[in-house]
């Protein structure tokens, strides 16, 4: 298992709405399977100290890397 990412990484800084998009996008390919559904998940326009933020709470980018990661160690195969 991977360590999580640190919402304070300077690396996610680098991470553009676009890619971030794409990021959500497999969140939402990867958790409909399981059941896990969030209608109105997108980036959100506030951003905290340069970072972009994702709306289900204005959760950091990094809350979103690391659900992703645990969707794709579940994954079989």
């Amino acid at each position: 298992m991977n360590a999580p990412v640190d919402p304070h990484d300077p690396y996610l800084r680098t991470y553009t709405e676009p890619e971030v998009t794409a990021l959500l996008r497999e969140l939402h390919e990867r958790g409909r399977p399981l059941g896990l559904r969030w209608g109105s998940i997108a980036v959100s326009d506030p951003t905290i100290d340069g970072r972009l933020l994702v709306d289900f709470g204005d959760a950091p980018v990094s809350t979103l890397l690391n659900l992703l990661t645990l969707l794709r160690e579940a994954a079989p195969g």
